[in-house]
């Protein structure tokens, strides 16, 4: 008789050496650019526009509050993608079209909100420009070097 095993901690928080590890490096770059930005600008709480980030910055500092707020708030984005990195196998022609799908919902949600935060601090323009440049930049990079247009079983 065979008994099952609980997959182990490591599965569900390494990703599988396949194009989702660079898609999170990819979406992190983008993430730790708002996190240092913010360190180094923001000298007082209420500098910062996100309220959740500024109660965090409030009531344990602006170091330890920002550090715990960006990895409460993104450890959800990393354990999806570590584990899609596990399940999720789709066939070419339907891959290439999901991982472009997949890249364009980062590009505009988690790049250029980010990139529109980090450049908020030096950069005078609107939040539409900023995050939209965020996002084209983010999904350039990720068709240079994702490559989601690749079959997924080449990996």
């Amino acid at each position: 008789m065979k008994t099952r095993t609980l997959p182990s901690v490591k599965y569900f928080f390494f990703p599988k050496k396949n194009h989702w590890i660079k898609r999170i490096f990819l979406v992190f770059t983008f993430i730790l650019f708002d996190y240092f930005a913010t360190l180094l600008f923001c000298h007082l709480p209420y500098q910062e526009a996100n309220i959740y980030a500024r109660n965090f910055m409030h009531i344990l500092g602006i170091p330890l509050g920002l550090t715990l707020f960006v990895l409460m708030a993104n450890l959800p984005i990393y354990m999806i993608l570590s584990l899609d990195s596990h399940v999720v196998r789709f066939p070419s022609k339907i891959a290439i079209f999901a991982e472009v799908f997949v890249d364009l919902i980062f590009a505009w949600f988690i790049a250029g909100l980010h990139f529109s935060g980090g450049t908020s601090w030096f950069w005078n323009y609107s939040q539409l420009v900023r995050q939209s440049l965020g996002a084209v930049s983010y999904f350039v990079m990720a068709l240079l070097i994702i490559k989601p247009y690749t079959s997924p079983l080449d990996d």
